[in-house]
């Protein structure tokens, strides 16, 4: 054979040698620790829940994530969720605001963090950084700085306690009651 045709053959096996390759499957790593993924990954959420067929409550949420296998399972809302309530006729009596949110499923606790804003059936706003809601108790406390702004007072404390309607509350250490000009 001569050196042209031995180079022939040499870049021909070489050629078969690199275009041939495997069809398997890629391999992946398994999941090592499954409390840490979601078992519902869900975004741009907007959901209605109900009582007896009528529409009750709406939530809005950019994502919602749930972490069933977790040592105390919850729901996450990274970048805050929206909740309203409806009357009987189907307008918004109460509301709730905020820009981050979890649920522990077995204690039915709710955290609500960062400018969280509440509007109750009585049209009071209540502004803090921090609040819990306990539907298991149905009660609604913080320990954080908060604001309630009444039609004719704006009541200023750190911490409070209230009813989950948020009509009937205790607002702890009082740091001011201002009134309202009409």
């Amino acid at each position: 054979m001569n050196s042209i045709t031995t180079a022939f053959w040499v870049v021909v096996v070489l050629f078969l040698l690199f275009s041939c390759q495997s069809n398997a499957p890629e391999q992946i790593d398994a999941v090592l620790n499954r409390a840490e993924i979601p078992r519902l990954h869900s975004l741009d959420v907007t959901t209605v829940i109900s009582d007896s067929g009528i529409t009750r409550y709406r939530i809005n949420t950019p994502q919602w994530d749930i972490f069933d296998k977790s040592s105390q399972p919850y729901w996450e809302f990274p970048y805050g969720v929206h909740f309203e309530r409806f009357d009987e006729q189907l307008v918004i009596d109460a509301n709730i605001h905020c820009e981050y949110a979890k649920f522990l499923e077995h204690d039915q606790i709710w955290e609500l963090k960062g400018n969280v804003r509440a509007t109750n059936i009585q049209g009071e706003l209540f502004e803090t950084e921090q609040l819990f809601w306990n539907q298991k108790n149905e009660k609604i406390y913080s320990d954080s700085l908060i604001k309630i702004t009444q039609e004719n007072y704006i009541i200023i404390g750190k911490g409070f306690e209230s009813n989950q309607e948020m009509t009937k509350y205790q607002v702890k250490q009082t740091q001011g009651i201002i009134p309202v000009n009409d």
